[in-house]
């Protein structure tokens, strides 16, 4: 995902931005974090974000885990439907975990090393299946998109190559969809979002000098950017290029 992106990025600049300056962005909200990572050459974006979600909501509790997507690119060896790629989804990253668990960043921070056997948080030993259903009980999160070719309020499944385990989604309107991440992120909550491109973690809420509303995004390319690692996406191009969005139920309902 991240040479698609790269290569979107680069032709927008190229049609004539490149000269403009960084824009002033003022942060409205913006959620605690763990330190920003970098996905190097893999695609494993939406592992990433999806990861970052979950910390950021577990940071909302005052828990603070910080988790290894290296676990998960090796594991994918053992997924028999896995393309050859390695991308996926938010939602592939929650069956995964489930499956095959998870461990802390600092045990596990590439994966040319073998996987640990256990994890470790304030002194307890726990498998890494029992350390993912700390961080992720089952049924703990809700998959959303917006297709107006489907019905609404009932789940589909996204016909994209990336989300080859076939999860379902709640399709909900845009409107609705938009309203329901701003709320969820306003209020702390852990969000990963997905277009058919990338995929990165809602953190915050921003608005430029015009007034210009943007979503702050935990980005997975590391630190050496303009802003640090974050991203700024607007308002009107998460209308125009959302494909999923993944939070908890708690966000969701409430």
């Amino acid at each position: 995902m991240k040479h698609l992106f790269c290569f979107l990025l680069a032709a927008t600049l190229a049609a004539g931005c490149s000269q403009k300056p960084p824009k002033h962005f003022t942060h409205e909200v913006l959620n605690p974090m763990t330190p920003i990572k970098d996905q190097g050459k893999t695609q494993l974006c939406w592992a990433y974000a999806m990861l970052a979600a979950i910390e950021t909501e577990h940071l909302r509790w005052g828990d603070s885990v910080n988790l290894s997507p290296a676990f998960i690119e090796q594991k994918l060896a053992l997924e028999p439907q896995c393309p050859e790629s390695h991308r996926g989804m938010g939602a592939t990253l929650i069956d995964l975990i489930q499956r095959h668990g998870i461990v802390g960043y600092d045990a596990m921070r590439t994966a040319d090393i073998p996987a640990p056997r256990y994890a470790f948080m304030l002194g307890a030993q726990y498998t890494p299946q029992e350390f993912a259903r700390s961080v992720c009980a089952p049924g703990e999160y809700v998959c959303l998109t917006s297709d107006a070719n489907q019905p609404y309020y009932q789940e589909v499944v996204i016909d994209a190559p990336d989300n080859w385990l076939k999860n379902r989604f709640l399709n909900i309107p845009i409107d609705t969809l938009m309203r329901k991440t701003v709320h969820a992120v306003r209020r702390h909550h852990g969000v990963c979002w997905e277009s058919r491109g990338h995929a990165m973690a809602i953190v915050g809420i921003a608005h430029d000098d015009n007034g210009k509303k943007y979503f702050v995004m935990k980005n997975s390319w590391g630190t050496d950017r303009t802003h640090g690692g974050l991203e700024y996406l607007s308002f009107k191009r998460f209308v125009k290029e959302t494909l999923a969005v993944e939070m908890t139920k708690e966000a969701y309902l409430n």
